[in-house]
């Protein structure tokens, strides 16, 4: 008795979440898979030995430790794969780590009434997908922008309750958008889609509006077409509580004075999304103050590190130094969030192979830096920013002998070594990432054998077999409020 659009919308959210269980799946299958050829490898090899590149693990006791985890993971591994064959991933509406809280209330402070009215506000959702030509972008739930009412289609059993014309009920409060409004009223104005979800926070008590359409599809321009209009880029180099900023002219020579842009990314996630789109915010602004066309960074991906652990990252004291500073890096958080945010600002981004930029950013040009930059103190993070940009220009990291440093005759000539003068193009095109965009991952996967598998080719959904992850056309900007 329901409404075609609101099944719609029901047969969406379901859809969407079957989706990303797969895909939750299949980066699960991926990651037990490297993780296991890696223990079963260090294995085959004895205690304190290294044959052709492999190290045995260096006591008896850590061997049997690691005996026993791969037996671990090989279950879990079956398992995996059990699902995928069957398609009928593990999903639980709500959460499955908010619905273990259920049985720890006094560790997560919280009463079993707090609980069941997130439990429900998390398991509640209203939306309703656009169309194009519907009044303001959207028939079943509509926004008007003169007043900001909201008006929804009541389903048949429900036509009893309209307050409004054609079995409408409109809301008693209005609602306003402040973040990109003028977009948002573009769309609106000449009826394009529009995406809108009611959600509930029991925690502030309210109720809020989200409005989200698809990007538009463009074309980018590519590292050598940049190089050969002349344009700079501002290279970024992420670490752990800062990002290098330094600006890259297109002859690759740094422009301009270093900046460190800090990032505390410490409390709770709202408050480290927030200081992370502010950081990045500010590396828009620092693009076109001077002259950037794009932005370029490193193409970080530390899945498999983290996954792997002790067996890739180190061990002792410096190994667990290291892996903490790996966890504190947003590498995937950070990549979509300025893929995004960037597209939107009209800059293009550009991922380069991270493999030592820092080495030999230091080496090569943080003394030239420091040079020119006399006011501000240098670092090898800067240094490696400057690698990071030469590189995404297709111009060689490291400076070649006879290159001279800045100097008042030569400052007008191209003092970076380079004989060839079309650049390599060494970098990628990041697109902006939409809900449901699968993450190759391709520049930092150690094995790529497994790649193949991650998504494989759609099947009939009549039998639940596994299906390829789909890109949904909604929300490429993401929900607003």
């Amino acid at each position: 008795m329901s409404s075609s659009r609101w099944a719609g919308s029901i047969t969406r959210a379901s859809e969407d979440q079957y989706q990303l269980s797969l895909r939750c799946l299949f980066d699960e299958r991926a990651s037990l898979r490297r993780t296991v050829v890696k223990i079963r490898r260090r294995l085959a090899v004895s205690c304190g030995r290294r044959v052709a590149g492999v190290r045995g693990y260096p006591s008896q006791a850590e061997r049997a430790q690691k005996q026993r985890r791969l037996q671990v993971l090989t279950a879990r591994l079956a398992e995996v794969e059990r699902q995928i064959e069957a398609g009928h991933p593990a999903i639980v509406i709500g959460g499955r780590r908010f619905s273990k809280i259920r049985h720890n209330l006094i560790d997560a402070d919280l009463t079993a009434t707090q609980w069941r009215e997130r439990w429900d506000a998390r398991r509640m959702f209203l939306t309703a997908d656009g169309e194009s030509g519907a009044p303001y972008g959207n028939y079943t739930i509509t926004v008007d922008p003169a007043d900001g009412t909201v008006t929804l289609v009541l389903p048949e059993p429900l036509r009893h309750l309209a307050n409004a014309p054609r079995g409408r009920y409109r809301l008693a409060c209005a609602v306003a958008f402040s973040h990109r409004q003028s977009e948002w009223l573009d769309r609106i104005s000449g009826n394009r889609s529009v995406r809108y979800g009611i959600v509930c926070d029991p925690e502030r008590g309210r109720w809020y509006l989200d409005a989200s359409w698809s990007t538009p599809a463009t074309v980018l321009p590519t590292p050598v077409e940049l190089a050969a209009l002349g344009k700079r880029l501002l290279a970024v180099d992420l670490n752990t509580g800062h990002l290098a900023v330094c600006a890259v002219d297109p002859h690759g020579n740094p422009v301009g004075q270093p900046i460190t842009i800090p990032t505390d990314l410490t409390g709770p996630t709202s408050q480290r999304d927030g200081r992370l789109r502010q950081a990045i915010s500010e590396l828009i602004r620092l693009a076109r103050q001077n002259g950037c066309a794009g932005l370029a960074i490193e193409n970080l991906g530390f899945a498999d590190a983290r996954a792997t652990g002790r067996e890739t990252m180190g061990r002792g004291k410096r190994g667990k130094t290291f892996r903490r500073t790996v966890a504190g890096l947003p590498t995937a958080r950070f990549r979509d969030r300025l893929a995004g945010m960037a597209h939107h600002a009209g800059l293009v981004l550009i991922s380069v192979d991270p493999a030592y930029t820092s080495r030999w950013g230091a080496q090569h040009w943080k003394q030239p830096l420091q040079q020119q930059s006399k006011t501000t103190l240098v670092t090898g993070h800067h240094a490696a920013a400057v690698a990071i940009g030469r590189r995404a220009l297709g111009h060689g990291t490291r400076r070649r002998p006879g290159v001279t440093a800045n100097d008042q005759r030569i400052v007008a000539r191209r003092a970076t070594g380079q004989t060839v003068t079309v650049p390599r193009a060494l970098g990628n095109t990041i697109p902006p990432r939409t809900t449901g965009t699968p993450d190759p991952g391709d520049k930092t996967c150690r094995d790529r054998s497994d790649q193949l598998v991650l998504f494989p080719v759609s099947q009939d959904r009549s039998g639940r077999q596994p299906a390829s992850p789909v890109d949904s056309d909604g929300a490429g900007t993401g929900p607003h409020r």
